[in-house]
């Protein structure tokens, strides 16, 4: 009996242009915060907003990373993560958002 190829379904990288695009046609704090609660768990929130906070104490460069973990309420390890994305990784993502935020305050 020979098997049947499935039918080709969409792989997630097809989606991962939709939900990008999807971000960017958000146009305020509000409808951000209302996607995301719809989108996300509020675990999966709370994981990105101490990602997030790890960044921006990193960025400072005043704390050991056990005093940045302590005061994120992270592990050692995800402060080491999010450093070797901060400082490290090619994608530059919080680099660029950092370096955005810094312009509109000034």
């Amino acid at each position: 009996m020979a098997e049947l190829d499935p039918a080709p379904s969409p792989t997630r990288t097809d989606y991962r242009g939709e939900l990008l695009d999807a971000f960017l046609t958000l146009r305020s704090r509000d409808e951000v915060d209302a996607f995301l609660a719809d989108l996300c768990t509020p675990s999966e929130i709370r994981s990105f907003v101490e990602r997030w906070h790890v960044a921006a104490l990193l960025d400072r460069d005043e704390l050991t990373y056990r005093e940045i973990a302590d005061a994120a309420g992270a592990s050692t390890t995800t402060v080491t993560r999010v450093a070797r994305f901060l400082r490290e990784m090619p994608f530059k993502g919080y680099r660029l958002v950092f370096d955005r935020l810094r312009e509109q305050r000034s």
